[in-house]
């Protein structure tokens, strides 16, 4: 047995190994990836390109009944000016696509819970009128469901024989 501490370092140069790798082998990996990469993205903008004029020019004719039909709908037009909503009211036909779903389901449900808790006129000519579904309940509790009356409907008659 040996009387050294580290007997696999026996030439005396510390703990680290003297032969790293190299940086310029580093700097042309990475230089290489950079280049591949760059390669890699210009291949799929030209493919996309390639795709995107041959789907154009297999496009159906617009129908000549639609008079404002704009030819690129991807992208927004010059005369869009911020108001999405109104945009599509005056360039596309209906029916439309919802654009906020969340918000206009909320108007909903906020248009029905006024309806239902406020007074309105149905038919004003009428004089028809609605009414808090609270209220009515309230007068429904007080006054009771109306009732029809029955018209006299005809006894059943006692079979023979039979004793109750």
């Amino acid at each position: 047995m040996s009387n050294q501490p580290n007997p696999d370092n026996s030439n005396g140069h510390g703990s680290f190994e003297r032969r790293d790798v190299g940086i310029s082998g580093v700097l042309y990996f990475l230089l290489g990836l950079a280049l591949l990469g760059l390669m890699a993205g210009g291949v799929v903008i030209g493919l996309f390109h390639y795709l995107d004029n041959r789907t154009e020019a297999q496009q159906t004719p617009v129908s000549p009944l639609v008079t404002n039909a704009p030819k690129d709908t991807r992208h927004l037009p010059p005369e869009y000016n911020g108001n999405y909503q109104e945009y599509l009211q005056r360039n596309f036909p209906s029916p439309q696509l919802e654009i906020d779903e969340r918000t206009e389901l909320n108007k909903d449900r906020l248009r029905e819970e006024q309806t239902l808790n406020t007074y309105g006129w149905i038919d004003q000519s009428a004089g028809v009128v609605r009414i808090p579904i609270d209220r009515a309940m309230d007068l429904i509790a007080q006054r009771g469901l109306p009732t029809r009356t029955q018209a006299s409907q005809p006894q059943p008659q006692k079979m023979k024989g039979n004793t109750q």
